[in-house]
């Protein structure tokens, strides 16, 4: 166990819920042209952490989204999905007409914002999808998606408040599917 007084604390909280600590790191992307994909990205602004290149036939790049603690990574030998296959990766934002105008102005085409009739979270077949944002910009509420040139598919989300297992009926910042949805996995 850690020395550090917070890490001890949060493994303590973590064995006693039963949890093991994990954290998403890396989102595996697969892609058809490299240099293409590393262009694509780098124009999104987010960060190269690495282009490596050890030997032929291999070759690692990882780029990180500005405020993400989790990485991207794509190249050639790293993974045997086929190109354009990585679908429903979510990035969040704070404010989704900010982000999408920003993205536009950066070149990447961005669908037209829209939110789910039945408020909860996005269906991959459209089913529920109406234009436009969430009307009470509710948070977790509205979406844009976006592809990168071989088609992965990547939505933005806005939040503008986290979920957590303590939220209130009627909290107002949520719809109201997705409190329900909440306190029923916590009363479970």
């Amino acid at each position: 166990m850690s020395n550090h007084p917070v890490q001890r604390e949060q493994a303590a909280g973590s064995a006693r819920a039963g949890a093991l600590d994990m954290r998403l790191e890396i989102a595996v992307i697969p892609v058809s042209d490299i240099d293409r994909a590393k262009r694509f990205y780098g124009d999104l602004g987010w960060r190269l952490d690495l282009d490596y290149q050890a030997e032929e036939g291999y070759r690692v790049i990882q780029f990180t989204p500005a405020g993400s603690a989790c990485s991207v990574m794509f190249g050639e030998n790293v993974t045997t999905a086929a190109p354009g296959s990585a679908q429903g990766h979510y990035l969040i934002v704070a404010d989704i007409e900010a982000a999408r105008a920003e993205m536009l102005r950066r070149g990447v085409e961005v669908g037209a914002p829209f939110h789910n009739e039945g408020g909860v979270f996005h269906h991959a077949d459209g089913k529920d999808q109406v234009s436009g944002l969430n009307p009470q910009r509710k948070s977790y509420a509205s979406y844009a998606c976006f592809s990168d040139p071989d088609g992965n598919r990547w939505i933005l989300q806005e939040v503008t408040a986290r979920l957590s297992g303590d939220v209130e009926a009627g909290d107002s910042r949520f719809t109201s599917q997705i409190v329900n949805a909440i306190r029923s996995a916590t009363a479970a």
